[in-house]
């Protein structure tokens, strides 16, 4: 240990009243970025894909038939946003498998800048931490069994997402 902040916590949630429970925390490193602008603006601009979508992982990939076991598989693309602009897809049709309904057929997000995507948390901490409004991002991604590069440009993430 070396006395280092990690985290700042900011809410905890008690069915007690008292202060013990699941705390929640944001890191420092993401502190670090945020707090200097809003102290200088009074407002952080938070990058944004517009994307929704479901996190591949070895099951889902074997009941679906995924070629990839692991990354990120875009279900919807929010007209007009940094995705759709970039030509990203959602899915194309559902398919229910043992009475469960799948969206299938999007994109799936396996790097971003070249640092592999193996769950959702993963492109949501990358462009967190390593990304700003007006940045360009590369994804690779598979589409229909082909592997493809995309790049984008991130815009502000809309008050209502």
């Amino acid at each position: 240990m070396q006395g280092e902040v990690i985290g700042i916590n900011t809410a905890i949630q008690s069915e007690t009243g008292e202060f013990s429970g699941v705390g929640f925390s944001i890191p420092s490193n993401t502190m670090k970025r945020i707090v200097p602008v809003l102290i200088q603006t009074g407002h952080y601009e938070h990058p944004w894909l517009g994307i929704t979508g479901i996190t591949v992982d070895p099951d889902l990939a074997s009941i679906l038939q995924l070629p990839v076991s692991s990354g990120f598989m875009v279900n919807t693309v929010v007209p007009n946003s940094s995705a759709a602009k970039a030509g990203l897809h959602g899915y194309k049709e559902t398919k229910t498998i043992n009475g469960t309904k799948y969206q299938v057929g999007g994109d799936i997000i396996v790097a971003v800048d070249g640092y592999p995507i193996q769950k959702i948390e993963d492109l949501l901490n990358y462009l967190q931490d390593q990304k700003s409004v007006g940045d360009n991002m590369a994804l690779t991604i598979i589409r229909d069994g082909k592997t493809m590069q995309i790049t984008l440009t991130l815009q502000e993430r809309p008050n209502q997402f």
